[in-house]
Parts: structure tokens; sequence; C-alpha cells
């Protein structure tokens, strides 16, 4: 049997930054140009001779984070030369920040942060498959593009606390506008560092994890470290847990070792010579920034939570959907009636996104028409099943779903004497349901309320086909 370890995680996360030019030149940002090499130049191609220009909305972008996290800003920073070798960097080392941060502290989704600091981007190496030779390409549109590294405190202790985290992190980010933090096409990446030990508030020897692309990957890499780890320790055989980088196949579900890990010392960072410190504080207005900052993602969860009462899957639909979420506030404001938005959350949330998923050219109706439709349904005007086949209409064609009830023969039908002799047409067709219900098993009877209501192509109201049918049930 498996001993008890204790895990630890810390997290590294790069997001590439949306500015209009790279970090130290003037080449457009674009990470989804399909040409490749077309957005360089000299400077960020590092031929002799060329000087860098820093990126003043990149740096900004940087403290508005940090002011939605609640760290500390600096007043001084500087940029430094991270110094290695790969082909993906074309000077030779890359611009980067190592003592002095723009960020330190701050805490997210009840996980501390230790930095946030700005650095250049790498270019893109590609690997051509049924090639007759073994080589890579290399495209440098992606290198010198701006990218936000963020670094946790490893106080993380599960793959899931690990997954919430970045998650939260990809929507802050959002809300912030700037980046798009899209893991697929790499605007995202995230790195694991990994530990366990036998004893608590002790860390083991630490595994970094990358080559990550989604979520799901990242929580699945992390499982997966704390199995291999685990079983080791269990064997007696924890020397072969060494400090190094692992890569994460996708296509096998584990992890690879790549190399050993290097520390701060094998870069050996020095400022750059070519870039000026910065006092921030004579270069920002940071209050006003804070100022400038839009409603953050938890803010806006305690809001709906408070204001409209409403589930918290729910409000996690409106909180990673912005559009939906605002469209969502305009109905509730209208609505006023708590009910009536709760009605009108559930049909947006199940209703309408299961729509949205199964196609794409449906849209939001109007509000006045999306609330006539639930006013209707609080009136019972229509059926539930009614209301979800108007809603089906006006995703696609945005009319009144009063006129639509009419023409499709969709409003309620309260009339006691018209439904009689529809009820009594069921029960003497279903004669072995009727004595299963004079039985004692009353829930029979809603297998003949069915029936009833298809019968009326939806427009019978329930309660009252309820009503006639244990009336005639003699």
């Amino acid at each position: 049997m498996s001993k008890q370890y204790y895990t630890t995680i810390g997290l590294e996360i790069h997001a590439e930054l949306k500015t209009k030019s790279k970090m130290f030149c003037g080449c457009k940002n674009d990470p989804d140009e399909k040409i490749p090499n077309v957005n360089i130049c000299p400077v960020c191609m590092a031929h002799p001779g060329t000087l860098p220009v820093i990126n003043k909305k990149a740096i900004e972008s940087v403290i508005r984070v940090g002011l939605a996290l609640g760290s500390n800003i600096a007043d001084f920073t500087e940029f430094d030369r991270k110094n290695y070798f790969y082909p993906d960097i074309p000077k030779g080392y890359q611009i980067s920040q190592y003592k002095y941060p723009i960020v330190s502290g701050g805490e997210l989704h009840n996980v501390k942060i230790t930095r946030v600091h700005l650095e250049e981007d790498t270019a893109t190496s590609k690997h051509p498959e049924n090639s007759d030779t073994e080589h890579s390409l290399v495209d440098f549109n992606r290198a010198g593009l701006p990218l936000m590294e963020l670094v946790t405190e490893p106080v993380i202790h599960s793959s899931k606390e690990a997954g919430d985290f970045a998650r939260e992190l990809q929507t802050l980010l959002r809300y912030l506008d700037v980046s798009d933090a899209n893991m697929e096409k790499g605007q995202m990446r995230v790195e694991l560092n990994i530990s366990i030990s036998p004893q608590l508030d002790t860390l083991g020897t630490k595994v970094e994890v990358k080559n990550i692309n989604s979520f799901r990957a990242m929580e699945r890499a992390a499982e997966y470290e704390i199995k291999r780890m685990s079983e080791l320790l269990d064997k007696g055989e924890g020397d072969k847990i060494v400090q190094e980088t692992r890569g994460w196949d996708e296509n096998k579900q584990s992890t690879f070792s790549q190399r050993k890990k290097e520390n701060a010392n094998d870069y050996r960072y020095f400022p750059d010579p070519d870039l000026p410190k910065l006092y921030l504080s004579k270069i920002f207005d940071i209050e006003e920034l804070r100022k400038g900052l839009p409603e953050l993602p938890e803010t806006r969860r305690n809001r709906y939570r408070n204001d409209y009462g409403i589930k918290n899957e729910d409000i996690e639909s409106y909180i990673l959907d912005q559009e939906l979420g605002s469209w969502f506030e305009e109905v509730a404001n209208k609505l006023k009636d708590p009910n009536k938005i709760k009605t009108a959350s559930n049909y947006i949330t199940s209703d309408y996104l299961g729509l949205k998923k199964n196609n794409m050219a449906v849209e939001l109706p109007s509000v006045s028409n999306f609330n006539e439709l639930i006013e209707m349904v609080g009136d019972n005007k229509i059926s539930s099943r009614g209301a979800k086949d108007i809603l089906a209409m006006i995703v696609l064609k945005d009319e009144s779903p009063e006129k639509i009830a009419e023409e499709k023969g969709l409003l309620q039908n309260h009339d006691e004497g018209a439904l009689k002799e529809m009820v009594q047409k069921i029960i003497d067709a279903n004669p072995s349901v009727v004595e299963t219900y004079r039985g004692g098993k009353e829930n029979a009877i809603m297998s003949l309320v069915g029936q009833v209501i298809k019968e009326s192509k939806g427009s019978a109201n329930p309660q009252i086909v309820i009503k006639l049918l244990k009336e005639l049930i003699k």
C-alpha cells in the first residue's frame, strides 16, 4: 500500500500580450500570421549595430495585471540578459527581468503570487513531417513578442487547484484585455514545478514539466508526476527523482525527461546595457491605472450572486462569456421579478447555450423578445416545451414570441370544456395505464398527461390536464 505523500506545486505561466508591436521593435505583433518570417526586422533578428526600444504599452499591461492581483508595483525596474543558446533565440540571449521585476506579491484564487515580469518571446521551431531529411525550421514572426511571466509561490497542493488557478488567471487576463491567453494557440503556456514529500511543509526534489497545451493536459501531467514520484519513493528509489525538466506527451499521457534543470546562475543574468533603467512612477500614473481597471471576475461573481440569486454554475457561464453576461444583466434588470430572473437564467444557460453549441448561426435575440418569452412562461401562456420551441426560433430569426405562439398554435389551452373530450379520448385508449393508476400507482397518470399534451401539440395546460384526468378516472 502506498504511503501518504504531500504534494507541492508552483506554477510559471507565460502569456503573450496584446500590443500592436513587438517588445523591443516596431514589427507587427501578430502571432496568427501564417506566412513565416514576414514580421521581422534587423532589431528582432539581432543584426549587428541595432538597438532595442522598450514597448511602453507592454509595461502598462503588466502594471494593470499587478494592480488587479493586489500586488506591489515596483518603482525601479530594469531589463536583464538571460544568456543561453538555442536556434529560436537570434541574439544568443533573451531580454528578460531577474532582480527587479515590475510586479511582486499579490494573490489570485487563494494562491499567492511571487512575481510578474516582462520579457521577449522566442521564435517558433517547426519540425516538418514526411520530410526526406531530419531537420527543423525556425519562424521568427513570434520572436520578440511581449511576454508576461507570472510565478506563483509553491502553495498549490493538487492538480485541481493548479487547474483552477490557471483558468482563473486566463479569465482575468481577458477581462483586463491584455491577452487573449488562448492555450491552443500558444498565447498562454503553463509550466509545472512539482515535488512530493513524506513530511508536511517539507519540499522534495523539484521537477519541472513543460510542453503543456491545455488545462486538462496540465492536470493530467501533474497527476502523472505525482504517481510516478510516489511509486519511486515507495520502492525506495527516491534517488531517481532528480531536478530536471520533463515534457508532456499528449499521445502517451505521460511525461518524459528532457534535460537537467538549470539554475539562475547558469543563465549569467546581467542588466542589459542597451536599455535604460526605469522609474515607473515617473512614467505612469499608477492611481489612474488602478481607477481604470474594469470590474474583475470575482467582483462580478459576488454581484451576480447578491443581485440576482442565480446558481453558481449559471454565474460561471456569464463570467467566462462576458458578452453573454452583459446581455443577461439587461434581461434581469428589465424583468425585475426574482423568480422570472431565475427562470430566464435557466433558459439561457441550459437551452440557449445548448442551441449555440449545436449551431454556430444561433445569436442572442433582443432583450425585449426574450423577456416577452419569459413573461409568457410566468403567466402560463405557454408550456415549458412550447417555450423551448419558440426560443429555438427566435435565436435564428428575432421575432415576437407571442406572434409565433399564435401562428404555431403553442398558446396553452386553459378551457376545461375543450380539453375534456381530448382527455377522455386518451383515457379510453389506455385502459391498462388507467387500471395501474386505479391500483394505487399514482405516477402512472403522468404517462396519460404526456399523451394529452402531445395530442394537443403542447397547448394543453398540464395542471388542468391532471385535474381532468383525476376527475374522469373513477
